[in-house]
């Protein structure tokens, strides 16, 4: 009796990616993928994954227990970005579904994205080009748009990952600054020497910074970590910067902050219930504000999705995750 013809896994792309990704993924599954971008409903994302072993996801799309009881094939979700709290864990888990992420190939870029956003906001770059576009400049004066210094300034970071050490290194090394840091742990004394930094509390990192960065990942806990009480423990001179998550900050209290001057000025690229940006941000001159872009270069973007496609290739041919953020008991098994 003639063998079956093998089957091969299917996998969703659920958001358009590069093209060249998509054809190395055909070249081991068969794919649906969504090059016109649409942004599917929950229930259309439900019906798109019926029957899927996997999907590559953008961060954006809601995995939890109800979806995943009603995609009983899905074996393995792969975000193109470093965060992953689109996933319900401890859902993963109890269906044996691994979920992956992007750490490492965004680290460098985001970095340089964070410090450009902490120059842009103390040095009133946006401001400053709003008003040349308007036509308003017509002479010079000592104060005009004169904003805080950085070099040799106090760096503050909240977050002490990856990409919090790298941002401690550009400050330390390369702007003369002094690195204060908070974490839920303290950083070993070699990464520590590395990066120039030094272990504080969260009141005196409020205090102490003239730039504060926030770069730690949005979690229940972390959910408006920096809120009205928080800003008010800044210098009035402080700059806040925000590349870690919407909710981390509490945004309309940061609004309030920045209409009344309680700090100085602040460069967001991430809101609450992003895309949609809270009203208050939008009214005050002393933010810069960017769309979610800190890790859009191309070739870390095309890093980026690389890895989520080699997190699918990996797991679905050769039962291996190479970045999951959980442990299920099917990848405890080696399965």
């Amino acid at each position: 009796m003639p063998d079956r013809p093998h089957t091969r896994p299917a996998v969703l792309v659920a958001r358009a990616i590069f093209p060249e990704t998509v054809q190395r993924l055909r070249a081991h599954f068969d794919v649906e993928d969504n090059p016109d971008d649409v942004e599917w409903s929950r229930e259309e994302l439900i019906q798109r994954l019926q029957g899927k072993a996997g999907a590559l996801l953008t961060g954006t799309q809601r995995i939890d227990d109800e979806l995943l009881r009603a995609c009983p094939q899905l074996r393995i979700v792969a975000n193109m970005t470093v965060g992953f709290n689109n996933f319900d864990l401890a859902a993963l888990d109890a269906h044996g579904v691994v979920g992956t992420n992007t750490p490492d190939v965004l680290t460098e870029t985001t970095a340089d994205f964070g410090f450009a956003l902490l120059l842009a906001a103390a040095r009133r770059v946006t401001e400053s080009e709003r008003y040349l576009r308007a036509g308003c400049w017509t002479r010079w004066s000592y104060d005009l748009f004169a904003g805080a210094e950085v070099h040799g300034t106090t760096l503050g970071i909240l977050g002490m990952g990856r990409i919090g050490q790298a941002i401690a290194r550009r400050g330390a090394h390369g702007f003369g600054m002094r690195v204060l840091y908070h974490n839920r742990t303290r950083l070993d004394a070699r990464i520590e020497a590395e990066c120039r930094a030094t272990y504080v509390s969260k009141d005196e990192l409020l205090q102490a910074s003239d730039h504060l960065v926030l770069v730690l990942p949005y979690t229940p806990q972390n959910h408006h970590i920096i809120g009205a009480a928080e800003l008010a423990q800044m210098k009035p001179t402080a700059v806040l910067v925000n590349i870690a998550r919407g909710g981390i900050v509490d945004d309309a209290a940061l609004a309030d902050a920045l209409r009344t001057r309680r700090i100085a000025a602040a460069g967001l690229d991430v809101f609450e219930g992003e895309p949609a940006v809270h009203p208050g941000l939008l009214e005050v001159p002393n933010v810069v504000l960017t769309p979610h872009i800190a890790s859009a270069t191309v070739r870390t973007r095309r890093a980026m999705a690389d890895l989520a496609a080699d997190n699918l290739i990996a797991f679905l041919t050769e039962g291996r995750a190479l970045t999951p953020v959980n442990a299920p008991a099917v990848l405890r098994a080696g399965s």
